[in-house]
């Protein structure tokens, strides 16, 4: 390949690559879930059309077919109203009610629905860890916007995002 990406000349079409995006983090909560959320997801990016197709291919098929996802429009301003994912569309809501902020709802018609903490594709990996962990936690009583501030001032006051 050359500078720009393109195959080398003298180079054969079976030597072309495809990029696919790297599995997704992803902690979903065993069982049953007793609080607001049923995991959590840590995107790369902030490109909705690129890292959904990634995270609704992670989940358990027993889940059902994940249809429809609604997304906070603060962090997804660009988000695209339909996703493609293997085998099917997924069709993007909107929302900008202050409970679904810094979450993904999952829709799986019939099957059920499921809530994820998003973690910011910036977050440092510690407090990462942490929402990611704690989110998945069935007891877990925290909303995604309480999470992600409880991370927020444990960052500010140079405390260990465990201390929460």
């Amino acid at each position: 390949m050359d500078a720009t990406g393109r195959p080398a000349e003298d180079a054969s079409s079976d030597a072309a690559h495809t990029y696919r995006m790297p599995l997704p983090r992803l902690t979903l909560t065993p069982d049953a879930s007793h609080g607001p959320l049923d995991g959590a997801w840590w995107p790369r990016c902030d490109a909705l059309e690129l890292e959904l197709p990634a995270l609704v291919g992670a989940l358990d098929p027993g889940l059902g077919t994940v249809t429809r996802v609604t997304v906070d429009t603060a962090a997804w301003p660009d988000a695209p109203r339909t996703v493609l994912a293997p085998g099917h569309v997924i069709e993007v809501a909107l929302s900008d009610v202050d409970a679904e902020a810094h979450a993904i709802t999952l829709d799986c018609g019939t099957v059920g629905r499921w809530e994820l903490l998003v973690v910011p594709p910036g977050e440092p990996a510690d407090a990462a860890t942490w929402l990611l962990t704690t989110a998945s936690d069935p007891w877990n009583a925290l909303t995604a916007p309480h999470m992600l501030a409880l991370a927020e001032a444990n960052r500010e006051n140079g405390a260990d995002p465990g201390s929460v």
